[in-house]
């Protein structure tokens, strides 16, 4: 019999070390497996978890620095559970051997739904209907909606920054909702869904509202700052589910203040957790803000799972990971 393959599993509340060792065991179901599980790892945590003999090691957020490669001379792969940047040393893996992958994609439905219902209660102001109803006040819950939820996606204009795999899907839903999609992303390549637009400038002038879906270079200033905002028609709905340096929140708190922008719904934040005196938190009326939950779901956790868990499959076959 072959030696059994030795991985640890270090997940976290999105996507558990159970959920990632049973994928692994179903995906080498006959094969020889070690595993061992680690929630919520340290630096030294994880060193310890890995001894000197795991071969792969699969986590979503806890940090692989030089130190925890350099622990395991063993480790021949690291799979992280997302899409995003791995929290890896990826020079230091690169020195030692140590091929890492992502899971692209595990997150993008996800996110684009989660996208398209916070648009939704922010044009029609459905939390704030909830709210009132709540309070015992159904005929102030049925007139704030008719006095500042009135937007359909239908007809409306939507500007789309960014046409990834989360952009993209967005895109795509927009248009059948009948919106006229436009959409701004000088990397896009092939066929979009919406009009392209070169210059975002033109995007921002034209859209009622408009959805982010880009990723900041480390060190880029701000994409959508008091300038861009000012762009945008009055009375504008801003949704940001992608990152929250992409957008000056100060500038987007005067905006809001001015009714340039009437109505603004964030997942995502420049400070995260959001500080408890943040000023976006005194603008009830006008905001939506939810705790960076996009690409969380049941769903992302068990598709990141079992990519993952097929990137760690390749290896008992034979095969090394490219």
């Amino acid at each position: 019999m072959s030696d059994p393959l030795r991985v640890v599993a270090a997940g976290d509340e999105v996507v558990p070390a159970a959920l990632i060792a049973r994928a692994v065991g179903d995906e080498l179901r006959g094969h020889p497996l070690e595993l061992r599980e680690l929630t919520s790892a340290g630096e030294d945590e994880l060193t310890g978890a890995l001894g000197t003999d795991t071969e792969v090691l699969i986590t979503r957020t806890t940090p692989v620095t030089a130190r925890v490669l350099a622990s395991c001379p063993a480790l021949r792969l690291v799979v992280v559970c997302r899409g995003g940047p791995p929290g890896v040393d990826l020079a230091a893996a690169g020195r030692r051997g140590v091929t890492v992958r992502r899971t692209p994609g595990s997150e993008a439905a996800a996110t684009a739904e989660y996208t398209l219902g916070l648009m939704l209660s922010a044009l029609r102001r459905i939390p704030r209907a909830h709210e009132l109803l709540l309070a015992g006040d159904w005929t102030a819950a049925a007139r704030h909606a008719r006095e500042h939820g009135g937007l359909e996606l239908e007809d409306l204009s939507v500007g789309v920054v960014g046409h990834g795999a989360v952009g993209g899907r967005v895109a795509r839903v927009l248009c059948a909702f009948g919106a006229r999609v436009m959409v701004y992303d000088p990397d896009a390549r092939g066929e979009i869904h919406g009009l392209r637009v070169s210059r975002l400038d033109d995007l921002l002038a034209g859209s009622r509202v408009l959805t982010l879906h880009a990723r900041p270079a480390p060190g880029a200033p701000v994409l959508i700052g008091a300038r861009e905002l000012a762009l945008l028609p009055r009375g504008a709905v801003v949704v940001n589910t992608a990152r929250g340096a992409l957008l000056d929140e100060d500038a987007l708190g005067d905006a809001l203040e001015s009714g340039r922008v009437a109505m603004a719904a964030l997942d995502c934040h420049a400070r995260e957790p959001l500080p408890p005196g943040a000023r976006l938190r005194g603008l009830t009326d006008r905001v939506i803000l939810t705790p960076h939950l996009g690409g969380t779901s049941r769903a992302v956790a068990e598709k990141a799972a079992r990519a993952a868990a097929a990137e760690v499959g390749r290896l008992p076959r034979g095969r090394t990971p490219a």
